[in-house]
């Protein structure tokens, strides 16, 4: 099983401790990071995988301050793929049907139950697994309202144009708003990068040089000479996995 990437946003340090530890005591490889507020952690990059959020965080939703579920609403707003599951943690039930408003996992009641964690845990952790061989050998991209799911291997390399990214596919070429460093982390092992406005896939890769790479459609793209070596290590070890 891959690691899990677990965020826990409460103002409440015990809280927060007794979290972690109910986490870990799950039989599932996990890595936890914890935030006091939600403006800590909406400022991250939200590379996670499952997030526990207080809905309260020393308010109510009310209040002019950033709460959980404000927090929520804005990750949805974000253009992630995939969304990370969220549990919020909350000590009062009235709050429930406002989580499922932003597509909440499921939601515990303090003081939160060991037996319940657990089980909650369990069907998150299920979910997030199948969710990652699902996702692999795809990536949805959302342009003019719509979202479109596209297979990686039809995806030659992708460019950095301004503040979009460009997939040259094998018919056509997509445009969308995204970020290459971001794209680089989601599509890393398949795909490398070898300058910082190109990102290849190696399965595509038909011959390079110190200077650039020619893809299998005849492109010539610029590699920088800092990525020189690693590039070829990647592509190496890429080609020794896919036999």
């Amino acid at each position: 099983m891959n690691i899990i990437r677990i965020a826990i946003c409460d103002d409440e340090v015990n809280i927060r401790n007794y979290l972690s530890t109910l986490i870990r005591r799950q039989a599932v490889p996990c890595d936890i990071q914890e935030y006091a507020s939600a403006d800590a952690l909406f400022s991250e990059e939200m590379n996670f995988d499952l997030l526990f959020l207080d809905i309260e965080l020393g308010g109510s939703p009310d209040a002019d301050r950033m709460d959980g579920l404000s927090l929520a609403r804005r990750i949805r707003d974000r253009n992630l793929s995939p969304q990370p599951l969220i549990i919020f943690v909350t000590g009062h039930e009235k709050y429930v049907y406002d989580a499922f408003d932003v597509n909440a996992f499921q939601y515990l009641v303090k003081p939160v139950d060991e037996r319940k964690f657990a089980e909650v845990f369990g069907r998150a952790a299920a979910q997030i697994s199948a969710g990652v061989g699902q996702n692999l050998q795809k990536l949805v991209v959302q342009f003019g309202g719509t979202s479109r799911i596209i297979a990686r291997d039809s995806i030659y390399y992708i460019e950095s144009h301004g503040h979009k990214a460009v997939l040259h596919l094998k018919e056509e070429t997509v445009e969308y708003y995204a970020k290459l460093g971001e794209l680089e982390r989601e599509l890393a092992g398949q795909f490398f990068r070898i300058h910082k406005g190109y990102m290849v896939n190696l399965a595509w890769v038909e011959e390079y040089n110190r200077s650039e790479v020619i893809m299998i459609n005849g492109d010539k793209l610029l590699i920088s000479k800092y990525k020189y070596a690693d590039f070829v290590k990647a592509h190496l070890r890429f080609l020794q996995q896919s036999l």
